[in-house]
């Protein structure tokens, strides 16, 4: 397919839950009352004070964004992570009759392909790289990357040290949008996989395996989704770091 190919399947159900997860939130802030507040209002309340306490406790910079950025990778990566749930032969199934093609191949799950999360991932990338050179300035930021973690106050040592803290400092910086991507991907690529197995097992042993463990994958799509907004928060407040 080349690298240019568009995951049709991928970009059709991670665009449409975000369309879901902003009309939600929007329904929830134009029915919004100060009396006796509503189901979908409450669950949007607890969610922004959720959010908001994470970013309070973690971000110790001063930012409009980080706030909602936060806010919207943990409800827009649960809700691609929440499809997981989903039966996995019902959708793809029921796109084969609609298709009219028995091997009609239709993905649901936006985050078991690394294309999506190696987005998000990048995305993020490219704000801790705009904000580090915003805050610390082009210098400062090649500073942190050369100047770190070994110092000296000889010129000398200070510049044959340079190579060694770019190769260290340079690993660690790139390992960042690798591993959100990555770690994403690899728990919802397995625990869609387990799913795959179970259902291909009798009947009776569907039943009895696939009910514990879609309430312990329950746990591991929020806690994902967590991680993944948690990390991005820490990654955000070290960009807006400029003590060194």
């Amino acid at each position: 397919m080349g690298f240019w190919a568009i995951h049709v399947d991928s970009m059709l159900w991670s665009i449409g839950l975000g369309i879901l997860f902003v009309w939600l939130f929007r329904v929830a802030a134009k029915k919004a009352t100060t009396g006796v507040p509503g189901g979908l209002q409450n669950f949007v309340e607890i969610m922004v004070e959720f959010v908001d306490r994470s970013v309070k406790e973690t971000f110790h910079g001063r930012s409009p964004l980080i706030a909602p950025l936060a806010l919207t990778i943990f409800c827009w990566i649960f809700l691609m992570n929440l499809m997981d749930l989903v039966p996995v032969d019902f959708i793809p199934r029921l796109a084969q009759i609609i298709a009219g093609d028995d091997h009609f191949y239709f993905k649901v799950v936006p985050t078991t392909d690394v294309n999506v999360t190696l987005g998000m991932s990048l995305s993020v990338f490219f704000l801790i790289i705009f904000y580090s050179i915003k805050v610390k300035g082009v210098g400062g930021f090649l500073g942190e990357l050369t100047l770190h973690p070994f110092s000296s106050k000889n010129f000398v040592v200070q510049a044959l040290l340079i190579p060694v803290n770019l190769i260290l400092e340079g690993v660690s910086l790139l390992a960042r949008p690798v591993s959100l991507a990555l770690r994403l991907f690899g728990n919802l690529y397995a625990g869609e996989l387990i799913f795959i197995l179970i259902a291909l097992l009798p009947l009776w042993a569907q039943w009895t395996l696939s009910v514990p463990w879609a309430i312990f994958h329950i746990l591991i799509i929020t806690l994902q989704a967590f991680i993944f907004m948690m990390l991005t928060i820490v990654y955000m407040s070290m960009a807006h770091e400029d003590n060194h």
